[in-house]
């Protein structure tokens, strides 16, 4: 008995996989019989390269680690990394490698600010027992990324990228004077991308909606130990989640 009700839930799973196949087929079939002249953009693919203009928004934050110091530091209880948001500007050039592979270079021009908060063991001159440092960037990222892209299904399609940058921060406070208050980041970063976007085809332009995460790999800490806020901290990487629109044609 127990094997006959296997044998049929397996007959059952396998119609079920069946079925699902046969409408999969008969609905791509339907879609390859669609006259593709009545496409927007239905040439697009046969592009070499394309251009074209970003806007993104971008939640950053740092990670960092903490130095053997903080430990026997009387000043600082705990330092804590705070989400902010920012913005970017940017442009696009993609170049054609496959029908499923593209090579993106997607220059930026980036617009953060990525806090600390201090929770000090007494309380400083104003009498409170935290404090919260700003450290503002405006950055120059070079993004180099690969992009594999699904078939086309009438006006959309869907596609994931991964890639690696380079970052110049023209904001860098790593060569200012000694200030106690001061926390010292480095000029350039580098790390790496990774992503999921889509393609929707209008008449005369793509919309490219797409979320990417943003790792940076170097320590952009330009420690001080002579500096309160910046001795207790060891490594500082960064970290951003951004949401961009492509305006390609």
């Amino acid at each position: 008995m127990l094997h006959l009700h296997r044998t049929k839930n397996i007959v059952i799973k396998s119609g079920t996989f069946l079925l699902f196949g046969i409408l999969f087929l008969s609905h791509t079939s339907t879609a390859q019989r669609k006259n593709i002249t009545d496409l927007n953009l239905w040439d697009h693919d046969n592009k070499p390269f394309y251009f074209g203009i970003s806007l993104g928004a971008n939640l950053s934050r740092f990670q960092v680690d903490l130095n053997s110091r903080f430990l026997q530091d009387d000043s600082v209880y705990t330092a804590e990394p705070v989400n902010s948001s920012g913005f970017s500007l940017g442009l696009s050039a993609t170049a054609r490698v496959t029908d499923r592979f593209q090579l993106r270079f997607n220059p930026q021009l980036i617009f953060m600010e990525r806090d600390l908060l201090y929770k000090l063991k007494f309380p400083n001159f104003e009498g409170e027992t935290s404090t919260t440092k700003k450290i503002e960037s405006v950055i120059v990222s070079f993004p180099l990324q690969v992009k594999l892209q699904s078939d086309r299904i009438d006006n959309f399609r869907v596609y994931v990228f991964t890639g690696i940058k380079g970052d110049i921060d023209l904001a860098s406070n790593a060569r200012a004077k000694k200030s106690e208050d001061l926390v010292k980041i480095g000029k350039y970063d580098y790390g790496f991308e990774l992503g999921l976007g889509f393609n929707f085809f209008f008449p005369s332009f793509i919309l490219s909606p797409e979320i990417k995460i943003s790792n940076g790999l170097k320590n952009i800490h330009s420690r001080d130990p002579n500096l309160i806020y910046s001795s207790v901290l060891d490594r500082i990487q960064s970290r951003m989640i951004a949401f961009c629109i492509h305006i390609e044609g």
